[in-house]
């Protein structure tokens, strides 16, 4: 299956502020852990001969893609693109690429937390309701290391559908889509994306069903959360990621949801208490796109940028730097 266009977001600012502090005269190597069509990671190769990148997806037609443009575009020496999730970045490449720790560390690293437009927009995927295809919403499509989206819908019993929908979608709605869902598949396995909307649809009172937001919004983005373990994986693995970083190198992480923004931003203060490795955040309030970037990708409206550096010395107090 080839792997749709994707709109990189926030794409100059991810790169700008990553790179600001690259020597001029040896290699930097970057990591973008969520290569997805490959924006970030090359901008990174365009930027500057000297920059090296490791990057990591868990989604087979990602790294078909990925591979195949490597191949294309003669960045085989400069770019490794590792077939793995990306909380188990720092162990493969602590095993696998010991030139990084030769060079000091990364300079940078970029966690686009995002899903790809290539999802949304093959159906085959089940991650839109826009589509009638198969409740999968498994970023590795291939594995069956996690449920389904159909095998939570079918199995998970109300207590606990309840829960993610509050949790992972916040959703006012949930006792009663749990409910639902729980009463409709005991006439029928719920096996489709359409057929999962019209159960919720049908949860809303009629006055509030068709505005701006359709209403399986949240409960989608729940169960994606829930299927992937996004959440549980997001907090595991930014404390990893900062004993990579060499002196003065940064971690960038752009989310799209409350949930996962507020993780990024707890983890990173609660980050600037250690003392072995001391950090500094850098961005007191996220950065947001510009109305410009919005125009062209409407679904670029939700990103959070948050930026944090390693540093010498601790200091007294944070100085926001954006």
């Amino acid at each position: 299956m080839s792997y749709g266009s994707h709109y990189t977001v926030l794409k100059k600012e991810c790169i700008d502020t990553l790179t600001e502090k690259a020597p001029t005269d040896v290699k930097s190597y970057y990591a973008d852990l969520t290569f997805g069509g490959g924006g970030h990671s090359f901008e990174f190769l365009y930027r500057n001969p000297l920059f090296n990148v490791r990057s990591t997806d868990q989604d087979p037609d990602a790294l078909k893609n990925g591979n195949a443009r490597i191949e294309s575009e003669g960045m085989l020496g400069r770019i490794k693109l590792i077939n793995t999730n990306f909380v188990h970045f720092a162990e493969m490449i602590r095993e696998h690429s010991p030139e990084v720790f030769e060079a000091g560390g990364f300079q940078g690293i970029l966690l686009d937390l995002g899903v790809s437009s290539h999802h949304f927009d093959e159906a085959t995927r089940g991650f839109s309701f826009r589509f009638d295809g198969p409740l999968d919403m498994r970023m590795n499509h291939e594995s069956d290391e996690f449920l389904t989206a159909a095998e939570i819908v079918n199995t998970y019993d109300e207590k606990d559908l309840k829960r993610i929908f509050e949790e992972y979608g916040e959703e006012k709605n949930a006792r009663k889509i749990a409910m639902k869902i729980v009463e409709e598949r005991k006439v029928k396995s719920i096996e489709t994306t359409k057929e999962l909307e019209n159960i919720v649809f049908h949860c809303y009172p009629k006055e509030h069903r068709y505005g701006k937001t359709n209403p399986s919004t949240r409960v989608f983005q729940a169960l994606r959360l829930e299927v992937n373990r996004e959440l549980e994986v997001l907090s595991n693995t930014i404390t990893q990621l900062i004993p990579l970083l060499k002196m003065n190198g940064r971690i960038a992480i752009i989310s799209f949801h409350s949930l996962e923004d507020r993780i990024v931003k707890n983890v990173f203060r609660d980050s600037m208490a250690l003392t072995e490795l001391p950090v500094e955040v850098l961005t007191k309030k996220p950065i947001l796109p510009t109305e410009e970037e919005i125009s062209h990708n409407s679904r670029s409206r939700s990103a959070k940028l948050r930026i944090l550096e390693r540093i010498e010395v601790k200091k007294d107090k944070n100085k926001y730097k954006y």
